[in-house]
C-alpha cells in the first residue's frame, strides 16, 4: 500500500508539472506514455496466443504524431483519418495472405490503433488549443476518469452490494459506479471553479456538468474495457513501470476514452 501511495503522489506531482507547463514538455510526457501503452497493449494480446500486425499501427504513430504538433487542426485531422484508413487496409492485407489467416488477428491488430494511438492523438490536438481552452481541456481529461475512480472505489468499499459485471471485473459495484459519478461531476464542476478563480476565459457552467457527467460514464466504460482486455488476455496487469499501479495502459485506460469523448464534445459544441 504504500508504495502504492508514493507512485500515486509522484504520477499526480507529474501531471500537475505537465498541465502546468504544457507544450513541448506536456507533448514530450505525453508521446512517451502513448507508445508505451500501445506496446503493452499489444504485448498482452500476444500474451493470449494471438499475433497481431504491429508495424502498420507505429507507423501511423510516426506520420501522426508530427501533424498534430505542426500542422493546423482540420490538416492534422485529416492526415490522421487517411492514416487510420491507410493502416486498416495494411492490417488487412497483411493478415489475408498468411498462411493460416484468422479473422480475430485481423481485429485485435486495429484494437491498440483504436484504443490508444487514435486517442492519443486527440489528447496532442487538445493540447495545441489556446492556453486557457487547453489547460481546462486537459484538466477535465485527466482529472475527472482519475477522481471518479477513486470516488467509485471509496464508495464501493464502504457501500457496495450489486455487483456492476461480476464476469469481467468482480470488485466493482453499481454503488460504486455511482459514487464515481457523482465524483466526476463534482470533479468537473471543481474545474470550472478553478479555472474562474484564476481569471481563465472557458465554456458555460452547463458544459462542465456535461461533461462530467457523460465522462464519468464514458471512463467507467474505458476501466470495463481494459479488464475486459486483461481477463482475455489472463494478465493480471498490463505492465510492471509503476510499482503498486501496473503499467502505463492500466493508468490511461479510462483516461484515454474520455480524452477522445472531451475532444469530440469540444468539435461539436465549444
Amino acid at each position: 500500500m504504500i508504495t502504492r501511495i508514493i507512485t500515486g503522489a509522484g504520477l499526480i506531482l507529474l501531471l500537475l508539472s505537465a498541465l502546468y507547463f504544457g507544450s513541448w514538455y506536456f507533448a514530450t510526457l505525453w508521446i512517451a506514455a502513448v507508445l508505451i501503452a500501445v506496446a503493452e497493449e499489444f504485448s498482452a494480446l500476444g500474451k493470449a496466443g494471438h499475433r497481431p500486425v504491429a508495424w502498420p499501427t507505429w507507423a501511423a504513430l510516426i506520420v501522426s504524431i508530427p501533424s498534430f504538433i505542426l500542422l493546423n487542426e482540420i490538416a492534422a485531422i485529416s492526415i490522421l483519418i487517411a492514416v487510420v484508413s491507410v493502416t486498416f487496409l495494411l492490417v488487412c492485407a497483411i493478415v489475408m495472405f498468411r498462411q493460416n489467416p484468422r479473422l480475430d488477428d485481423m481485429l485485435f491488430s486495429l484494437m491498440p490503433l483504436l484504443t490508444v494511438a487514435f486517442p492519443g492523438m486527440a489528447m496532442l490536438a487538445m493540447s495545441r488549443l489556446p492556453v486557457p481552452m487547453h489547460r481546462v481541456l486537459l484538466a477535465l481529461s485527466f482529472f475527472v476518469p482519475t477522481m471518479g475512480d477513486m470516488a467509485a472505489y471509496f464508495v464501493g468499499v464502504r457501500y457496495g452490494r450489486v455487483k456492476l459485471n461480476p464476469v469481467i471485473s468482480p470488485k466493482k459495484t453499481v454503488e460504486g459506479a455511482l459514487g464515481g459519478l457523482v465524483g466526476t461531476v463534482l470533479t468537473a464542476i471543481v474545474i470550472y471553479f478553478i479555472a474562474g478563480l484564476v481569471g481563465m476565459a472557458q465554456p458555460a457552467f452547463w458544459h462542465f456538468v456535461v461533461i462530467g457527467f457523460f465522462g464519468g460514464i464514458v471512463a467507467q466504460i474505458g476501466d470495463l474495457f481494459a479488464s475486459t482486455v486483461k481477463r482475455h488476455c489472463n494478465v493480471k496487469d498490463f505492465g510492471t513501470i509503476f510499482p503498486g499501479h501496473g503499467g502505463m495502459m492500466d493508468r490511461l485506460d479510462s483516461i484515454l476514452f474520455v480524452t477522445m469523448f472531451i475532444y469530440i464534445y469540444y468539435l461539436l459544441m465549444l
